[in-house]
């Protein structure tokens, strides 16, 4: 039984390491996390991305992954799209986190069961991703993934306690970050060939 959908969000990409492609950078990215979320029990994997981002989306998408077309790349347009196709709860994680450990899905996901919605901080700023269950309430605020932050995805609820802080997770968007990444961490193959 599928508990909910797991969007990877494709989001611009502005920097690759010095010699890597921009392009090729993102890509695998991406795929390294459509990878990790692919196999993960009763999900619903799939992956959002803008009109132009469709062919890279279906590049790197598994058989029983679905591609939702959205308007933007936010948060907010992924659980549109993840509760147009039926889903009643979902989570969206952003496409440059491409050694996020599986467990973390799973502690987005958890507090759906008494919360309206969940934002997982990105550790060097702005967002990694959120949770909710569908459809988006009202209030829900447009979820800034550069620059926002759980005080802001808390500030428009009825009550704060609806807005759960899940745990958080670097992005790779610049030099500063790759020393995050960590080479015991099973996956991330195609983003560590990038690197190699």
């Amino acid at each position: 039984m599928t508990v909910a959908a797991v969007v990877a969000l494709l989001v611009p990409v502005q920097w690759a390491p010095p010699g890597s492609d921009l392009a090729a950078w993102r890509a695998a990215m991406a795929e390294d996390l459509v990878d990790l979320l692919t196999p993960l029990p009763r999900v619903q994997p799939a992956i959002a991305a803008v009109a132009a981002d469709l062919p890279l989306a279906a590049k790197i998408a598994w058989p029983s992954t679905r591609i939702y077309e959205v308007p933007a790349p936010t948060i907010r347009a992924a659980l549109t799209a993840a509760f147009e196709d039926g889903q009643d709860k979902a989570a969206v994680v952003l496409a440059d986190a491409p050694d996020l450990p599986a467990m973390l899905i799973g502690k987005l996901l958890r507090p759906l069961s008494t919360r309206a919605l969940a934002v997982a901080p990105a550790h060097n700023g702005g967002l990694l991703g959120a949770a909710a269950n569908l459809p988006l309430p009202e209030w829900v605020p447009e979820l800034d993934a550069l620059h926002g932050d759980v005080a802001a995805a808390r500030r428009p609820a009825p009550e704060p306690t609806m807005v759960a802080s899940a745990p958080g997770w670097h992005r790779l968007r610049g030099p500063d970050d790759l020393r995050r990444l960590d080479p015991g961490l099973d996956g991330w193959e195609a983003t560590r060939a990038m690197l190699s």
